[in-house]
């Protein structure tokens, strides 16, 4: 099955090197675009079979399951370009969060999916959060979901939770990224160790943390109970933490909904819902 790519930037990228390097797809299975075509060279440069196309048309003549990789107000405008080139037998997949399959289904016939992935999924890790319309037939559904299994775990939500779990699942890794940065900034700000050790230190920190929680070793809490002896120096660290971070993330998480409020208000001036 053809799988068609609009859209090359930095998450469009991510899906095509996670889905070639994890065997999901063949790269003669590949036909992609971008709005520059230099990047979409730039990948057919190191996979060599992958097509890239002279246009987003071309994408949706040639492939039966194409992915829209672009920004959520570039959306609309792209399907009001592609209209005479959709047929019931394709399926659209969204990757944009505020953008539901409801509007997406009443601008296109076909079947329609929104799949938001992670930066995670490029090793072949983390959640991607699937939505499918109702026009969405029983095999596209099974198809992308096996398709994404193979980079990541699939989770089905629906549209009350999108932006939370879109936070926690898409946005975590560059919220707990800069929380890391801090954390190697002061080490070294506050004693002799070089930024580069701290680095290499958290680095295995963190994927160690990550191991421990994939096989099920510990949970989240009884981690900290085990690593946070009573009386002891983490616990005096714990302390500290839980005064000063009170309130930070649900101050985090107003601010991205905010955002997310304002993003459906000029997508539904633009899809007129």
């Amino acid at each position: 099955m053809e799988i068609g790519m609009i859209g090359t930037g930095n998450m469009g990228r991510i899906l095509i090197e996670a889905f070639l390097e994890s065997g999901a797809v063949k790269e003669d299975q590949l036909i992609i675009t971008n709005r520059t075509l230099e990047k979409a060279l730039d990948i057919q440069r190191r996979y060599p079979g992958v097509y890239v196309a002279a246009s987003a048309e071309e994408v949706v003549q040639k492939a039966t399951i194409v992915f829209l990789c672009v920004k959520p107000l570039d959306i609309h405008p792209l399907l009001q370009q592609l209209s005479s080139f959709w047929t019931k037998e394709h399926c659209l997949v969204s990757i944009t969060s505020p953008i539901s399959v409801q509007q997406l289904e009443a601008a296109v016939p076909c079947h329609v999916v929104r799949v938001i992935p992670s930066i995670t999924n490029r090793a072949f890790a983390g959640s991607t959060l699937i939505t499918v319309g109702q026009r969405c037939s029983s095999h596209y559904q099974n198809y992308i979901e096996t398709l994404f299994r193979q980079i990541s775990a699939p989770s089905y939500i629906n549209d009350e939770i999108t932006r939370i779990a879109s936070d926690i699942a898409s946005c975590g890794p560059a919220f707990f990224s800069y929380l890391l940065q801090r954390f190697i900034e002061a080490a070294a700000a506050k004693t002799s160790i070089t930024k580069e050790q701290a680095t290499a230190l958290t680095s295995n920190m963190i994927i160690g943390l990550g191991e421990l929680l994939k096989k099920n070793l510990y949970t989240l809490p009884t981690l900290q109970e085990k690593v946070c002896v009573k009386g002891g120096i983490t616990g005096e660290g714990i302390a500290v933490l839980e005064k000063e971070i009170e309130g930070v993330f649900e101050r985090v998480f107003d601010k991205t909904h905010e955002k997310f409020k304002d993003d459906i208000e000029k997508i539904k001036k633009q899809f007129g819902s």
